[in-house]
Order: structure tokens, then sequence, then C-alpha cells
């Protein structure tokens, strides 16, 4: 797992758990579990995070300490996201067989993800952005800036 501020973030806004999970519309036990970070909190997830704090979701995941207000939401577009898969693949130079090896995942799911068949799962876009130092709020069309900013 990559590690949170979910923790941080919901103490700074004087809220339980139980709280966060009520308007998540998920289990104490679950939310607790993604604080935690013993499960992977689902993409989709990670964007409703990030629209009730309104702020980046490379924040939430200490891939940057740059914390940028978000103030809008974006309906999440399967195609484009998949447009920002392809572009981070070829801009590595890589197959999908290779990215797929590199991100221990089958390339037939990287390329269901590229061509917006469905939402990448979040452990995989985490490591994704990781290695190419591309942003998650730009791959999720939260943002248009492309890369990390640390």
């Amino acid at each position: 797992m990559n590690g949170t501020r979910l923790e941080e973030l919901r103490e700074l806004k004087d809220l339980k758990s139980k709280d966060l999970a009520n308007i998540l519309k998920v289990s104490k036990s679950t939310y607790s579990q993604w604080e935690h970070d013993k499960i992977p909190i689902p993409t989709k997830r990670i964007i409703q995070i990030s629209h009730f704090y309104k702020i980046n979701i490379d924040y939430i995941f200490h891939l940057t300490d740059l914390k940028k207000e978000i103030n809008y939401e974006s309906d999440i577009d399967l195609k484009e996201i998949g447009k920002h898969l392809k572009e981070i693949r070829l801009e590595l130079g890589l197959t999908l067989r290779e990215l797929g090896e590199k991100l221990n995942t089958a390339f037939s799911s990287l390329a269901s993800y590229e061509r917006g068949e469905v939402l990448i799962q979040s452990d995989i876009l985490i490591n994704l952005c990781k290695i190419s130092n591309y942003s998650i709020d730009y791959v999720l069309g939260q943002s248009n800036d492309k890369y990390l900013k640390v």
C-alpha cells in the first residue's frame, strides 16, 4: 500500500471515522481499513474523497507535498482516462506487456483501461504515477497539470 493523509485530513475537519464512512456511504470498518492502509481505496472513492476535502489526490497519497484546492467536481470519463493512460505508456516507451510487467498486472487489464472500458484500479494507478511522475489528478481528469510537483 502507499499510505495516505486520510487520518490527518479527517482530524483537521474534526470528524470521526464513522462520520466519513457515513458521508461516503461505506461501513466504518471499510473506511478504517482505507485510512490505516489495510486495503486499497477504489478509484471512484478516491475521487469522491478528493471532492469532499476539495484537495488534489496527489496530496492525499503523499505523491506531493503541494496541497492544491480543487473547487470542481467532474464526472468520471473513462475514455479520457484511457487516453491519459496510453499517453503515459507511450511517453515511457513501453508496450502494454512491458508496462504490465513493471506494474505486476496483466497487459489485457491495461488494454481495457486504455480503451476506456473499465476504471483503472487505484493501486495500479498510484504505482503508474509514481514511475512516470504523472499526476493522478491529471490522469483522472481532475487537473490540467500533467506532472507531479514536489
